[in-house]
């Protein structure tokens, strides 16, 4: 299996975990201190995980590539988008909506992240992930309809919709900054969005739980937002931010599957269709192929890699001959077919 597809989903597990974590906590604290306790667990673990790696690594010879100023709008606006915004729609949204139902429309996420990619960034796509998508909006909307029947109104459903085009957007800034260090990408994403949820959610009169229920919630953070959006840019830098994000579709079956087991919820004739037509769409994307041939342009960058055959370089340094590693380096121009994501190497017009 490629190794961005196992980014993928394993990102996909970990955040779908979360979400039933998050409806048990969500009662317990206002939406936004939560939002902001969940993130603020995040970008605490990671600087934890951040320090150790330094420590570690110190007498290293090669270090991950660091954010860089060019990097630092994409990178300010896709924190706002899914480390502000986006958590605190879906606190709000699972005040109404159960574990299990807020789960598959998370999927809504990696459409709204593909037709971002498609229409407003310029990502390839073809006709069979073109189809995939279809079957994950009528999941989508299928679910939605029948909980509005259900529970009055329309505007938990609309939350939660709302939280994943903020994530669709963060999705496709972030990829614009794949190939810095994922860790310093997700710790400085959660310290940021974590301080200010908080801070918005304490000036609304919100009170800290019981220190217990606090932890618990950086625990869920770390986990379901921070290791996963490590492993999301990983993916991104993999495959592209619409196959990401349909790989990352799974995360909402993680979540329903746990949230039945430990809310003990009762699913329908019309969860099982919705979950259905959704692994339908999910396997078109798994099942994909694309292969033509294509040029690579010059282009210099610095990201972690081998020695493959994008990356036949020399070193202006005494190298160990250590795989991977991470410098500054130069790609010249080069034209060749093979099967390929749309990764930072693969960006071409088509």
């Amino acid at each position: 299996m490629h190794t961005g597809v196992i980014y993928a989903l394993a990102a996909a597990i970990l955040f779908g975990a979360s979400t039933p974590f998050a409806k048990v906590l969500v009662g317990q604290m206002p939406p936004v201190a939560l939002a902001g306790l969940l993130y603020l667990g995040s970008g605490i673990g990671l600087a934890i995980c951040y320090a150790v790696r330094a420590v570690l690594n110190r007498e290293a010879q090669d270090k991950p590539s660091t954010l860089t100023a060019r990097d630092l709008p994409w990178f300010a606006a896709a924190v706002a988008a899914g480390g502000v915004a986006g958590p605190v729609l879906l606190m709000l949204g699972l005040h109404s909506v159960s574990a299990s139902s807020a789960s598959l429309l998370l999927n809504m996420e990696g459409v709204l992240t593909a037709l971002l990619a498609w229409f407003v960034f310029k990502e390839n796509f073809d006709r069979r992930i073109f189809i995939g998508m279809l079957l994950i909006i009528a999941a989508g909307v299928l679910l939605s309809w029948d909980h509005t029947a259900a529970e009055g109104g329309p505007w938990g459903v609309v939350a939660i919709i709302g939280a994943c085009l903020c994530w669709g957007i963060d999705n496709n800034l972030t990829r614009k900054v794949s190939a810095s260090d994922p860790l310093q990408i997700a710790c400085i994403k959660g310290l940021a969005a974590g301080s200010v949820n908080l801070a918005i959610g304490l000036a609304l009169g919100g009170d800290l739980p019981e220190t217990r229920t606090v932890l618990l919630a950086g625990v869920v953070g770390f986990c379901g937002y921070g290791l996963s959006l490590v492993l999301f840019v990983l993916a991104l830098r993999h495959l592209g931010t619409a196959r990401t994000g349909a790989y990352f579709s799974m995360a909402p079956f993680a979540g329903a599957a746990l949230s039945l087991l430990m809310l003990g919820e009762a699913p329908d004739l019309v969860f099982w269709i919705a979950a259905a037509l959704m692994a339908g769409g999910i396997w078109l994307h798994l099942t994909e192929s694309h292969a033509h041939e294509h040029e690579h342009l010059p282009m210099a960058h610095a990201h972690m890699h081998s020695h493959d055959a994008h990356h036949q370089h020399t070193h202006d340094f005494d190298w160990d001959g250590t795989e991977p590693h991470a410098h500054p380096h130069q790609h010249a121009r080069l034209r060749h077919s093979h099967a390929h994501y749309p990764d930072i190497h693969h960006r071409h017009e088509h």
